[in-house]
């Protein structure tokens, strides 16, 4: 695989990476909204969460630091969509 491939899947694996986290966010924060234990839902989504991306990063960097940027620069613009998208969804 060519470095540019290498980095252009990183980025994507990244964004898909983002999604997760900041979609599972969303529907962390309207799930709590009717639960009785909110502490207990946001503490254990941002554990899984966590969890989750940062062994993605591990995975996808495979010690390679450009990688590890492209999959970061995935992930930060896996936020502004999904940012984006939640709104869209609320003004609805």
């Amino acid at each position: 695989m060519s470095e540019t491939t290498g980095i252009l899947s990183a980025a994507l694996a990244g964004m898909l990476l983002g999604v997760l986290f900041f979609g599972g966010l969303w529907w962390t924060v309207r799930k709590t909204l009717s639960s009785p234990q909110p502490a207990l839902w946001f503490s254990g989504s941002f554990l899984v969460r966590t969890a989750v991306v940062l062994v993605g990063f591990y995975f996808v960097a495979q010690g390679d630091w450009r990688r590890i940027a492209g999959c970061v620069a995935g992930f930060l613009s896996a936020r502004l969509f999904v940012v984006r998208l939640t709104r869209l969804k609320e003004g609805a």
